[in-house]
């Protein structure tokens, strides 16, 4: 069977998907996340053949922990569990490393198959993917950003403060207003209210 870690932080989601994937009996849930940082820990205990990773998450998100996945000696292979419908995740999460990029709108069915093609070795991402992974970075505004300044642009966008974004993301206050100023300037934006906008308008966040 294939060995996998869940890592999600809503409880009755990652419960209902350990228990939907273990009725497979194709897949042996190993262990189970809350956090980004929970992940990487269990994955380094585990080493699980799939990380079944949701994109948003505290202490380290998705994108953040597979930057840190990368420097595990491990063979394990990580797909992207998201609710975003944007293309712009689905790049970053490919860029970063993820093997798989699912949207939660998928069917169980769906999901299983994804497990094992990327287990086979396959990359499994949504065409619109495929095809924003072809084009210039600068194609998409928010490709410009790095990846920390995409957090802090969804961030903001959701309406969080300066001082509540440092707690999440383990920054300073300091730091956390020095990348909303390079998103302000790479954007053209003037201010809070324009990257809620500009994130509504490129489909970064849900409306």
């Amino acid at each position: 069977m294939i060995r996998v870690v869940i890592a999600e932080d809503h409880t009755l989601i990652r419960e209902a998907l350990t228990r939907m994937l273990v009725a497979s009996h194709r897949i042996e849930v190993v262990g189970e996340a809350s956090t980004g940082t929970e992940a990487i820990g269990l994955v380094e205990r585990t080493r699980p053949d799939v990380l079944l990773m949701d994109v948003t998450m505290p202490e380290k998100d998705g994108l953040a922990a597979l930057a840190d996945l990368a420097a595990l000696d491990t063979a394990t292979r990580t797909i992207i569990l998201t609710m975003h419908e944007d293309e712009a995740h689905g790049v970053r999460a490919v860029r970063a490393g993820a093997a798989g990029y699912v949207k939660k709108s998928a069917n169980m069915d769906e999901l299983i198959a994804a497990i094992e093609r990327v287990h086979a070795g396959e990359r499994v991402i949504p065409d619109d993917v495929e095809v924003a992974l072809t084009r210039k970075r600068s194609d998409h505004p928010a490709q410009v950003l790095s990846s920390r300044e995409f957090q802090v642009l969804e961030h903001l966008a959701a309406g969080k403060t300066n001082r509540e974004i440092a707690e999440m993301l383990s920054i300073s206050v300091k730091t956390v207003d020095t990348h909303r100023g390079h998103v302000l300037k790479k954007l053209r934006l003037r201010n809070n209210s324009d990257i809620t906008r500009f994130a509504i308008q490129h489909g970064l966040m849900p409306v």
